[in-house]
């Protein structure tokens, strides 16, 4: 090849070459053109391609090439365009790269690995309207003498580790057009001199750490199509000038400190069409001057303070594909948004809209995402709904939702996410939910269905989360269940779930949260559980009538986090391999029948995991051997029960005995008493030692002996103490 020496153009850009680049070429001294981009080229760049004198572009872009850039622009000196990007190259540019006379127009050293301070030899090449040494490893500050490069449109240093303030001379480079510093360390505020800049059409500071206020000169380079300060640390307000931006296409000021509200004038901007607001601390409500931005097709303002109702203008920007005002304070009706036929993005998420979903939405059948959670939305899902075939994403959640779900939604086929927790819709859960093959997230929870659980569910097999939890459900947990082998979440806990947990749950094997408790499951836990073993987040059956025994698989779920098997009646002893669950940080087995010793490693939980578990014992609730002397020294409770009968038997009868005891001394001491005060021929009966009752008339009964009390042998035995008390009373009313 060295042997073509009237060859001016050579050409061999994407291709498979590999190896070095020969040396030969630098033997083609007419060469004006070399392009090399594109190949597999290795090794360094020859110092030697320096004698190709009459070189006016080199292009060794897209290679492999490695080492320090050896070319020499003092040399190559009709050399226009020089692009080495997207190689290896190492170190910096070299001394003496340019002399003052240079015609290097353009030079593009971009994606490789070049590193050291911004490079001054650079400052001499004095024709140089194309500089790109983003992607690299430069740092340090930019200098001020880059208003030296009086030529140059386009500055695309982003993409290294420069830091220090935007230099203010910057403003003397009169002809940019471009400036790309984003994904800096950049600090500071923008000078006001940017706005001498008459030329400006594209200023990118993104992902820096300046701050300060956007300057009102700004708004003087009114040839701006494109402004980006995402990521930065400015304050204050959009200079409220900013409608004089009539080119302006792109405005990006996304998470910054900015505040008030938007300026009408921005409005006039009619050419806008990508607006980014978000993450800021903007408040107030949206100018009616919106309605001029006709070509408007991406607003974002979510994470702000916007509030009140929309302009009903905002129905009549047709060419608006995403809007996402998500986190704000806005209220009233979302009709106003429901206007452009290419919608295809819709996040309204966390403000105050109330009323109906407007059905006009579901004339932008291009729309993939409506995320409308959080709200106060009233009515139902319309049947229209049906009609948006490329819907992958519909989050309703959290609204005031009511009635059941269209069956027409069953067209939507690509849905990956269905989402209508926390509202109030009823009916059975649909069979058709099986037809959504793409289901990646199913949530209804929290709502009134009822029914069962349907068994066609087994066909969404690429179901990452399904969560039907506070409900009425009832009926048995589908054995199907077990197809779902992409689960990761499964919730179906507080419904009226009964049965057994299906031994099929073992083949959902990339399970990390499993709740069922609060349902009305029996059975034994089934030991499969345990070859679940990426659970981890946690394992909840609390709350059912499980019986038998913990099963020792459970000890293999070591990633989990919280296990809850409390309120069950659950018996026998724990597991040891229990306590080698070394992730575990909740654990709650309260209120069973377990019993033994818990495992050592348990002691650092709380007591209220054990308790309602009368036999067992060990750390943190008694040693063991304190609970069994306790248990030999306390009594059962029916023990205590029949002690207590005992007594109070034996209590009544010894009462009976002593009321009858005394009853029979008073009726006697009574009788003496009686005979003592009586007069008139009782003294003769009282030496015989006998008193008789009445007048004339002996009575049957029993009698006492007046000196001594003692009782004497009555005639008639049958006569009972009960009789004595009646024989006082009728002495006594004949008294």
């Amino acid at each position: 090849m060295g042997l073509l020496k009237s060859l001016k153009i050579l050409n061999l850009a994407n291709n498979s070459l590999s190896g070095s680049i020969p040396v030969a070429l630098s033997r083609l001294s007419n060469l004006t053109y070399l392009n090399l981009l594109g190949n597999e080229l290795s090794g360094e760049i020859p110092s030697e391609l320096n004698q190709l004198v009459q070189l006016e572009t080199l292009d060794l872009s897209e290679n492999n090439l490695s080492g320090t850039i050896n070319l020499l622009n003092s040399q190559l000196k009709n050399l226009e365009s020089l692009v080495l990007s997207n190689n290896a190259l190492t170190g910096s540019i070299p001394r003496n790269f340019c002399l003052g006379n240079s015609n290097l127009q353009q030079l593009l050293l971009a994606r490789n690995k070049l590193s050291g301070k911004f490079p001054l030899e650079l400052l001499n090449c004095s024709s140089l309207q194309q500089l790109d040494l983003s992607d690299n490893r430069f740092e340090g500050e930019l200098p001020s003498l880059l208003e030296k490069l009086q030529n140059l449109k386009d500055l695309a240093l982003n993409n290294n580790s420069f830091i220090g303030a935007l230099p203010r001379e910057i403003g003397n480079m009169s002809n940019l057009e471009n400036l790309f510093l984003f994904h800096n360390l950049i600090t500071g505020e923008i000078p006001m001199e940017i706005g001498q800049l008459q030329m400006l059409s594209v200023i990118s500071l993104y992902e820096n750490q300046m701050s300060g206020h956007i300057p009102i000169e700004l708004t003087n380079c009114t040839n701006l199509t494109a402004i980006d300060f995402f990521g930065n640390h400015f304050t204050g307000s959009i200079p409220a000038t900013i409608g004089r931006l009539k080119n302006l296409f792109w405005l990006h000021l996304r998470q910054n400190y900015l505040s008030g509200p938007i300026p009408p004038s921005l409005g006039y901007c009619k050419r806008l069409q990508f607006l980014a607001l978000a993450d800021n601390k903007f408040s107030g409500s949206l100018p009616p001057t919106f309605r001029f931005l006709s070509e408007l097709s991406l607003i974002t303002l979510y994470n702000n303070s916007f509030e009140g109702p929309l302009p009903t203008s905002l129905f009549l920007l047709k060419s608006l594909k995403i809007i996402n005002f998500s986190h704000n304070r806005f209220n009233g009706t979302i009709f106003p948004l429901s206007g452009s036929n290419a919608l295809t993005v819709l996040d309204l998420t966390n403000n105050s809209f109330s009323g109906p979903i407007p059905s006009t939405l579901a004339m932008s059948r291009n729309l993939s995402r409506i995320r409308l959670a959080q709200n106060h939305l009233i009515g139902n899902i319309s049947s229209i709904f049906g009609q948006l075939t490329e819907l992958k994403f519909l989050d309703l959640s959290f609204n005031d939702l009511s009635a059941g779900l269209p069956p027409e939604l069953s067209n939507c086929r690509k849905l990956e996410h269905l989402l209508l927790n926390n509202n109030q819709f009823t009916g059975t859960m649909p069979p058709w939910l099986g037809s959504l093959q793409e289901l990646g997230e199913l949530d209804l929870s929290s709502n009134q269905f009822y029914g069962t659980v349907p068994a066609e569910l087994g066909n969404c097999s690429r179901l990452l989360k399904l969560s039907f939890h506070s409900n009425n459900l009832s009926g048995e947990i589908p054995p199907e269940i077990g197809n779902l082998t992409s689960l990761n979440v499964l919730a179906l806990q507080r419904n009226n779930l009964s049965g057994s947990i299906p031994s099929t749950i073992q083949q959902c094997k990339k399970l990390y949260e499993l709740r069922f408790s609060e349902n009305f499951l029996t059975g034994s836990i089934p030991s499969e559980l345990g070859s679940l073993t990426e659970l981890q987040v946690i394992l909840d059956l609390s709350k059912n009538h499980f019986i038998g025994e913990i099963p020792s698989s459970i000890g293999n779920l070591v990633k989990l986090e919280r296990l809850n098997l409390s309120s069950n009646q659950l018996q026998g002893e724990i597991p040891s391999s229990l306590g080698e669950l070394t992730s575990l940080h909740v654990l709650n087995l309260s209120n069973n029948h377990l019993q033994g010793q818990l495992p050592s490693t348990f002691s650092g939980f709380p007591l209220s995991s054990f308790l309602g578990n009368d036999k067992l014992c060990g750390p943190p609730l008694l040693s063991c051997s304190e609970s069994m002397g306790q248990r030999k020294k306390e009594l059962s409770n029916s023990e205590v029960v029949g002690i207590i009968v005992v007594i109070v038997f034996i209590s009544t009868v010894i009462c009976f005995v002593m009321l009858y005891i005394m009853l029979r001394i008073w009726c006697k001491w009574r009788e003496v008493s009686i005979s003592s005060a009586d007069s008139g021929g009782t003294e003769k009966k009282r030496e015989e030692g006998k008193w008789v009752y009445g007048d004339e008339k002996r009575r049957k009964g029993e009698y006492w002996k007046v000196n001594s009390l003692s009782p004497v042998s009555s005639q008639d035995k049958r006569t009972s103490g009960i009789a004595c008390i009646f024989q006082l009373k009728m002495d006594s009313e004949a008294m």
